[in-house]
């Protein structure tokens, strides 16, 4: 055990910031470390690290090399029951409440529950709610999944309850990978009107504008993705928001 407790830090505050890494595109040190770095000075308080088709290997990697240049936690975003390692802080145990597909609420478990517990490693059982981001996302096509539409709040908000009476810690609403579109603030909003537990939100973030109304809706953590792959200067700009805020 890392001695880190996760899920007391994400519910200590609302607005930290996760950058999410997809190991099949990032996984070698001369990627990761200038990405450590400017994670490091803006004030990430955690990596990500997963995605919907990644092998054991490329997860194995990825954290082990990240876990040698950063003290920012690292946790498993997993897509599958292969992506584990015993060097990650913890895992996000996710399971996929809005869809109605098996495998991916109990089945990638069960495949992978003996190993997660000798991993050593914290365990947060997490309600994950896809939710239409204007595009056929990774997670939709590779679980066979609908999204929830956006315009469905009271589905979303019902989908997350629900996972909450099911005994899961963490509320986890996801636009997917390059989404056109966030997920709409007003679910966290709304939502908060029932539980104070923790809410992760990732998908098409893409401004600070953005982490604002998310922070302001009371997310404990906004995941950022695809933008830094195409700009990691924007980590600039979010640590002149995390000083300010």
């Amino acid at each position: 055990m890392s001695g880190i407790n996760l899920f007391q830090q994400f519910s200590a505050r609302f607005g930290q910031i996760a950058v999410l890494i997809d190991p099949e595109k990032t996984n070698r040190e001369e990627q990761l470390l200038p990405l450590a770095l400017k994670a490091e000075f803006a004030g990430v308080s955690y990596f990500f690290v997963g995605g919907s088709t990644v092998s054991r290997k490329e997860i194995e990697t990825t954290i082990s090399l990240l876990k040698k240049l950063t003290q920012i936690p690292v946790v498993i975003f997993p897509g599958g029951n292969q992506q584990l390692s015993a060097e990650a802080d913890g895992i996000l145990y996710l399971s996929l409440v809005s869809g109605r597909n098996p495998d991916f609420l109990i089945t990638h478990h069960v495949n992978s529950a003996l190993e997660v517990f000798q991993l050593g490693i914290e365990v947060i059982p997490t309600g994950y709610i896809l939710v239409d981001g204007g595009t056929k996302s990774s997670v939709a096509y590779v679980s066979q999944t609908t999204p929830i539409p956006c315009d469905q709040k009271s589905i979303a908000v019902s989908t997350a309850l629900a996972a909450v009476l099911q005994g899961k810690k963490v509320i986890y609403f996801d636009a997917g990978s390059g989404a056109k579109d966030c997920v709409p603030a007003e679910f966290i909003s709304e939502l908060r009107k029932y539980t104070d537990l923790p809410v992760i939100v990732g998908g098409g973030i893409r401004d600070i504008d953005r982490i604002r109304n998310y922070h302001e809706s009371k997310t404990n953590v906004i995941v950022i993705g695809n933008r830094l792959e195409e700009n990691l200067d924007f980590l600039l700009d979010i640590q002149a928001y995390v000083k300010n805020s």
